[in-house]
């Protein structure tokens, strides 16, 4: 069976790509999506339907677009593992795991120690909160093949 992990959250590091060569060490059976992660397409996303004076109806249009993606992938996905960075607030993945809860997809966290009074209530929903993308390759690891 191909495992099907969706990577959300903060887009400006290599952490994806760090989990990822992570578990091909593993040889782990693993198809990985994401949300769109090139922030000037993510932000036009909405001009597809008519260009926009007001930035929050741009904002609004791309967040409903980009959403389809989103929502569709999280809810195909076996497990989700969301990054919240320290340099900039990821009020999606904050959303991307309220989702996750509310429809009992498990999802785990991943982020530094100095976030976790922010996100004691995500975190608390996670069925695991690692700090490095390697923690979370061994999670994968244990869960997908008992090692």
């Amino acid at each position: 069976m191909n495992w099907n992990v969706y990577l959300s959250g903060e887009i400006h590091t290599d952490w994806r790509q760090k989990l990822i060569d992570g578990t091909k060490t593993h040889e782990l059976p693993i198809v990985f999506s994401s949300p769109v992660t090139d922030h000037p397409s993510s932000d036009a996303a909405g001009d597809l339907l008519g260009a926009e004076d007001n930035s929050f109806w741009r904002d609004h249009k791309s967040s409903k677009v980009n959403r389809i993606r989103t929502k569709t992938l999280i809810e195909k996905c076996d497990i989700a593992v969301i990054r919240f960075g320290d340099k900039y607030k990821q009020w999606n993945a904050a959303f991307d795991a309220g989702y996750c809860a509310a429809i009992g997809k498990p999802y785990i966290t991943l982020h530094d120690e100095d976030i976790i009074h922010p996100l004691k209530e995500v975190d608390a929903a996670a069925m695991a909160w690692a700090t490095t993308p390697s923690q979370v390759v061994e999670i994968l690891n244990y869960v997908i093949s008992a090692r």
